[in-house]
């Protein structure tokens, strides 16, 4: 990925989106409806402006890699495997993008992030608790 120069953020994030497959609103309701973990990174004050995906699990995001690293002393129950499907949603899909390919080196090679973030998956009409 590096290129000896310094890049911007937006060369960055089509760099590291380049190692997996980004998903849709539906796509990602679908996933989890199938057993994939929706995780939340979205600070407390947009979650508490905008809702929640049900069932998603909060996670700040200067938490993420300890929480769902299968190997590590802070894990959450959910990161049972190095194979679980994990759909990281951010506000509006970009901090998702970074925080997915973090995940990637850590081994957890079916992450993804949603296009657009909660704001497009409210836009969808998916199901949002208040």
């Amino acid at each position: 990925m590096s290129t000896g120069r310094p890049i911007g953020i937006d060369e960055l994030l089509e760099q590291v989106r380049e190692g997996y497959e980004r998903i849709g609103p539906q796509q990602a309701h679908d996933a989890a409806a199938a057993g994939a973990l929706l995780v939340d990174i979205r600070y407390q004050a947009l979650r508490e402006r905008d809702g929640l995906i049900p069932g998603a699990l909060v996670v700040e995001r200067n938490e993420l890699e300890w929480r769902l690293d299968p190997q590590g002393s802070h894990r959450a129950a959910e990161a049972v495997s190095h194979d679980l499907h994990v759909v990281v949603v951010c506000n509006e899909g970009y901090a998702s993008s970074l925080a997915a390919a973090s995940l990637h080196q850590l081994g957890l090679h079916r992450a993804t992030d949603l296009v657009g973030g909660f704001q497009a998956w409210k836009a969808a009409g998916l199901p949002v608790a208040r």
